[in-house]
């Protein structure tokens, strides 16, 4: 309920309350002055757009799951402070620095998972029935804990806007609306690639965007070259024209870069200031300093706090289940099958059509080699993750560590986590 992506949630709520009409929103966050500024923008926000609805907020888990029909779940465990020692540690190892990526979405993951599992447990003790919605980063290994503790729950479901935010800037490069999209898209989370998107004439548009990615990548041609903000986002996008010539038949997630290219990452990375950095100084800043206005003025007019694809494809998700809209969506899921040549217990990304009973993987069929090899790795790095977790154990997570792409060594694997134990004391289990 406190973090920076929650006002832009409430801002999709009011307007999607048509589509998905509520009685009461309640928000919950740990952190009490964060949850505080958020809540108190957030009751402006409803008694101008959305008087109907009721908006509380709390600090107290058995306070804010009572009866409840969804929970939207966007955890954070150890705060910016962390994400920021996830970056800067593997980068003092001259080594990929990244939130959800190698050695610091491997670090993030382990803080993620009880506090992850504790939450499920609380929910099902109110609200047996809930629709769980799960953004919690990172989400591979995050939805791997979840499925191992809760195998038996459906409606335990986990996402990741970072694929639809892709096709939303293929929209962009074809000035067409990406919601008219089909698309196909296999992969793990933050690892992996569309085969397919076809218009609603089943006109194939793969290969023209191919071709305008190899150039500019997901920048908007010249033009865009020209009047892009130069930040780390310009070249985050710019640089998907040397992923996506790792294969000219698939659009990879931009996320590739930093296990095909970690060489080409760590030489471009301050390990003085890295993304944790510009959030701190910019997006935390500009939303905690909106509702801190918002607040003192009494109304949310000019407030410049904006819906994003992270808040409008949650409230999507809850709308198709809530009302059986049988759409198509991508989630995290069970593979059972659905990529024939992946083992069936991974949890892999890939389109679903989502309908009042839940969810419905459509079936890839096989996937070529060098995909294949790619996903089983990063594979086995997420599950030796989760049964370190489990087992407490050292030895395993050394291994999680030493099958990284982004890892070259053993003993790298080894002096690097004995540095992320120590940073991550008081959330990790101590290791055997």
């Amino acid at each position: 309920g406190g973090s920076t992506w929650t006002p832009g949630l409430l801002k999709s709520l009011c307007k999607m309350s048509d589509r998905f009409p509520l009685n009461k929103v309640t928000m919950l966050d740990v952190v009490e002055e964060r949850q505080r500024l958020i809540g108190e923008f957030g009751k402006i926000l409803f008694k101008e757009e959305y008087p109907k609805a009721t908006l509380e907020y709390t600090t107290n888990p058995d306070e804010a799951f009572i009866d409840v029909d969804f929970v939207f779940v966007q955890m954070r465990t150890g705060g910016l402070k962390m994400r920021e020692l996830d970056e800067k540690i593997p980068l003092q190892f001259g080594l990929v620095g990244q939130e959800t990526c190698g050695a610091g979405g491997f670090a993030y993951g382990l803080r993620s998972i009880g506090d992850m599992i504790e939450m499920v447990k609380t929910v099902r003790k109110y609200s047996p029935k809930a629709w769980i919605l799960n953004y919690t980063n990172p989400a591979a290994i995050v939805a791997e804990a979840l499925k191992r503790v809760f195998p038996d729950d459906k409606r335990l479901l986990n996402m990741c806007d970072q694929p639809v935010n892709l096709l939303r800037s293929y929209g962009r490069l074809l000035d067409m609306d990406s919601r008219t999209f089909e698309p196909v898209y296999f992969g793990l989370n933050h690892f992996g690639w569309y085969t397919s998107i076809k218009d609603k004439k089943g006109n194939e548009l793969l290969p023209k965007l191919v071709e305008h990615i190899k150039e500019y990548g997901f920048i908007n041609g010249e033009e865009g070259m020209k009047n892009d903000k130069k930040d780390s986002w310009f070249e985050t996008n710019l640089f998907t024209k040397e992923i996506v010539k790792t294969d000219l038949t698939t659009i990879p997630s931009s996320y590739l870069k930093y296990y095909l290219f970690p060489d080409y990452v760590v030489n471009h990375s301050d390990v003085n200031y890295t993304r944790a950095n510009e959030v701190i100084d910019g997006r935390e800043k500009e939303v905690f300093g909106s509702c801190a206005l918002i607040e003192k003025q009494g109304h949310s007019k000019g407030s410049g706090l904006k819906i994003g694809i992270h808040a409008e494809f949650i409230v999507d998700l809850a709308t198709a289940l809530a009302f059986n809209t049988q759409e198509r969506m991508l989630l995290i899921v069970q593979n059972n099958g659905a990529i024939e040549n992946i083992q069936d217990d991974a949890m892999v990304e890939i389109p679903c059509i989502v309908g009042k009973d839940g969810y419905e993987p459509l079936s890839i069929g096989k996937i070529p080699t060098f995909q294949k090899g790619l996903i089983e790795q990063q594979l086995a790095v997420e599950k030796l993750v989760v049964d370190a977790w489990i087992e407490k154990s050292y030895n395993k997570l050394w291994q999680a560590l030493m099958l990284s792409k982004t890892v070259p060594s053993a003993t790298v694997a080894k002096e690097l986590l004995d540095d992320l134990i120590e940073a991550n004391k008081n959330y990790w289990p101590k290791l055997n």
